[in-house]
């Protein structure tokens, strides 16, 4: 018996070169599930996306969903993809060991909190204040470059890592400071800024609207000293404070430090996301 793909449309286009197309699993010619997949503008579209695979209950456990993934990765190639993504909720095994099986590697992982109600007090000596244009200015020249190395450091191009870099903080801070939804705050220790933290209003959950840490750190030479955490309990009290009670975050994989810190507090596994170069 011989898996397939049958496009259910024609190839999707769009006007920066993004490309999409449906398919049907088949068997025979015969329907046992469906697989969509696109480019990743975020990445100049030289990263595809495995955004959703099902296959029929009758017709899984028989290797339906590895033939499809595969024939995925090839129609992907053929569109000039470098790499392959994919999320998979937490609890999803299946899809887990398929993305494992198929040599994935676990590049980031999203995290979500349920908030208390009442607002967590921070350390003594320690308060958060709105950062103001000039720290703004050193800031985002700083996080465009950091942002992009990460990606680097995981073996993102570097072209494609600046590109993904400076396409998300237009995307998410189209008006810098006043931005719609966006709180910008440092935390100060002694007088002296020691960290800072982004949340913005954002869907944490499908459907769901909350608040989301798209950016936290402390000062290099400061770290280890319990201001990270101090950070994150300011990044909760804005939240509150702007009406949220869901605080989501993305965080790498690899960063063992912060997972931690993050799972200590609270913060539960959403998703995994994956990715696989294409050689």
């Amino acid at each position: 018996m011989t898996t397939t793909l049958r496009p259910t449309g024609p190839l999707q286009h769009t006007d920066d070169g993004g490309r999409s197309r449906a398919y049907d699993v088949c068997v025979n010619s015969r329907p046992v599930g469906a697989i969509e997949i696109r480019t990743d503008p975020g990445f100049g579209h030289r990263a595809g996306v495995v955004d959703s695979l099902r296959i029929d209950e009758p017709d899984r456990r028989r290797g339906r969903g590895t033939v499809a993934a595969l024939a995925a990765e090839e129609v992907l190639r053929g569109w000039g993809c470098g790499q392959v993504l994919a999320s998979v909720p937490a609890g999803a095994a299946p899809a887990l060991g398929l993305l494992e099986s198929l040599g994935y590697t676990e590049r980031s992982r999203n995290m979500l909190k349920d908030l208390p109600g009442e607002p967590p007090a921070l350390p003594a000596g320690l308060a958060g204040r709105p950062m103001n244009d000039a720290e703004y200015r050193t800031w985002l020249a700083q996080a465009v470059e950091g942002f992009a190395q990460n990606w680097m450091d995981r073996g993102v191009p570097p072209e494609q890592a600046r590109a993904k870099s400076e396409a998300s903080h237009r995307q998410f801070l189209p008006q810098g400071l006043g931005t719609p939804g966006v709180s910008m705050n440092v935390l100060v220790h002694e007088d002296a800024v020691v960290g800072h933290v982004w949340v913005a209003r954002h869907e944490v959950r499908p459907g769901e609207w909350g608040s989301y840490v798209f950016d936290v750190a402390v000062t290099e030479s400061l770290r280890g000293k319990g201001f990270g955490r101090a950070l994150m309990l300011l990044a909760e009290g804005v939240a509150l404070g702007s009406g949220s009670s869901l605080l989501g975050l993305h965080v790498f994989a690899s960063n063992t430090p912060a997972v931690r810190l993050y799972e200590s507090l609270g913060y539960v596994i959403t998703h995994r996301n994956f990715y696989k170069q294409l050689v």
